[in-house]
């Protein structure tokens, strides 16, 4: 059974070809005059005549480009995983049937190396936004390439340079030798608004200049491990080649760099990411200037803020960044932020998703200072923070249980009180060890094994304090825990 995931719009590589192996006509019926649609006058006010998007797919055409790279990657012939484990989502399908038929043969037949350098080929798309020769694509597009071949639409070709990448944004800037290109605008006039039509242009699965349509579907979407980018999500068909291709909007204004798909079969199924402008930009102008991508840091874990948790925090209503984990040594905790904390603005912005705060930070630069609006214990405070460097993030301790376990009926957990194992790192959270669940805690999604950490924003170490804290709470309780290093509210409703 194949799971559901976030894809990179890698292009089909590995040695991997395309075979085509036939296309089928599809006829349409025509209606007859009787059973045609509707006019506009009978139709009513509310009907409106679909975008002619043809001069801006003539505007725009000779700006994308098709991106063809050549190079090796490294594939494990073992059971453990290939070379940058941490990077699953650059991973393509290919790559695992590559991986999984090495394995299968040196299980069976031995003679392998652990890993080996394999043939890598690939194409994508990007487009140009500079007179001079650059180009704006995705990092992933360009990740292990030797060579980079840029195809422009009057099929001239040119070796590109990488001026440089950056993979938390998975953006990348190149730069050809040419001179007087037809440049993509990239300044919009108005943010992107969902339901506003847009059009994607790229190369998927190397078909060239292919043009597609659709709305967007939400913006300020926060995906699983891309907490730098709050992306643009639309129903504008896109595949693999696509990557590095132009989001484009009815005012013929670049808004987006097609980056990512969710699916269960490799292809498109009606979700497709764009990473927005401002956030390339920013990217585009430090590797211009310097070579390099700084990003900063607050040095906190966040979460949305459902209504349980809005309820158990006094919040009037679901909105916010709330506040797991505020990391030992950085700016967040320079600043006086703690856990259970809910940051409702920044420099003045509402943070309505946890996405909106990490975006908010992906856009500054270490050193710089945001003044952030915080809800701590049923009051709003402001803080000042200055900005650090991103760095690894701190590693969270280990508990072992020492003492008889006792339930907690009211929450449906059954505790127990741990010591910190003799570890180095922070020694703050010892919490609780959740050995059992049933009632509210279960359906809340607690498991056994978690680390209790926290009721309703109180620290708890104890099986008393847990006592005190049931008591105080009314219908809607939340609770952090600590599971596999990482801190989660759950919001439970009691009886």
């Amino acid at each position: 059974m194949k799971f559901l995931r976030f894809l990179q719009l890698r292009p089909s590589r590995v040695m991997a070809s395309l075979v085509l192996a036939g296309l089928s006509c599809l006829a349409v019926a025509q209606n007859s005059p009787a059973q045609s649609l509707p006019s506009a006058a009978q139709a009513g006010p509310r009907a409106t005549a679909l975008p002619d998007m043809t001069s801006i797919v003539a505007q725009f055409a000779p700006t994308v480009v098709n991106i063809s790279v050549r190079g090796t990657r490294k594939v494990s012939t073992a059971g453990d995983a290939a070379q940058d484990p941490g990077n699953e989502a650059e991973r393509s399908q290919e790559d695992d049937a590559v991986s999984d038929f090495l394995r299968g043969f040196q299980k069976r037949f031995g003679g392998l190396p652990s890993q080996l350098n394999i043939p890598v080929r690939g194409e994508g798309s990007g487009f140009i936004v500079s007179s001079e020769g650059v180009i704006l694509t995705n990092a992933h597009v360009v990740s292990d390439a030797e060579e980079v071949v840029v195809k422009l639409t009057d099929r001239r070709e040119f070796m590109a340079k990488v001026l440089g990448t950056d993979k938390r944004t998975d953006i990348a800037v190149l730069k050809i030798e040419a001179r007087d290109l037809k440049v993509a605008p990239t300044t919009a006039s108005t943010p992107p608004q969902v339901g506003e039509w847009v059009l994607a242009i790229g190369s998927p699965f190397g078909f060239e200049s292919t043009v597609t349509a659709g709305v967007i579907s939400a913006t300020r979407r926060s995906l699983p491990g891309d907490g730098s980018v709050s992306f643009i999500q639309t129903d504008a068909a896109v595949n693999p080649g696509n990557s590095g291709g132009p989001l484009i909007n009815m005012r013929g204004e670049v808004i987006g760099i097609n980056s990512q798909i969710f699916t269960k079969t490799g292809g498109y199924q009606g979700l497709s990411f764009a990473i927005p402008m401002a956030v390339a930009q920013r990217i585009q102008q430090q590797i211009l200037s310097t070579g390099k991508v700084r990003h900063a840091k607050l040095g906190v874990e966040v979460q949305d803020v459902n209504q349980t948790l809005a309820e158990a925090f006094k919040l009037g209503k679901p909105a916010g960044a709330l506040v797991l984990n505020v990391e030992k040594g950085s700016a967040a905790e320079r600043a006086g932020l703690q856990d259970s904390d809910v940051v409702l603005a920044v420099n003045g912005k509402v943070i309505e998703f946890s996405g909106d705060l990490s975006a908010s930070v992906s856009l500054a630069q270490p050193g710089d200072r945001l003044e952030l609006n915080v809800w701590r214990k049923g009051a709003t405070r402001t803080m000042q923070v200055q900005l650090g460097d991103a760095t690894v993030p701190v590693t969270q301790p280990v508990a072992t249980a020492t003492v008889a376990s006792r339930p907690v009926d009211r929450l449906g957990l059954l505790l127990r009180q741990p010591k910190v194992a003799d570890k180095p790192g922070p020694t703050s959270d010892a919490g609780l060890l959740i050995e059992g669940v049933a009632a509210a805690a279960d359906r809340a999604g607690v498991q056994p094994g978690d680390l209790l950490l926290a009721i309703n924003g109180q620290t708890v170490s104890t099986l008393a304090q847990v006592d005190t804290a049931v008591q105080q709470a009314g219908k809607s309780v939340a609770l952090l825990v600590l599971r596999d290093g990482v801190k989660i509210y759950l919001a439970l409703r009691l009886a």
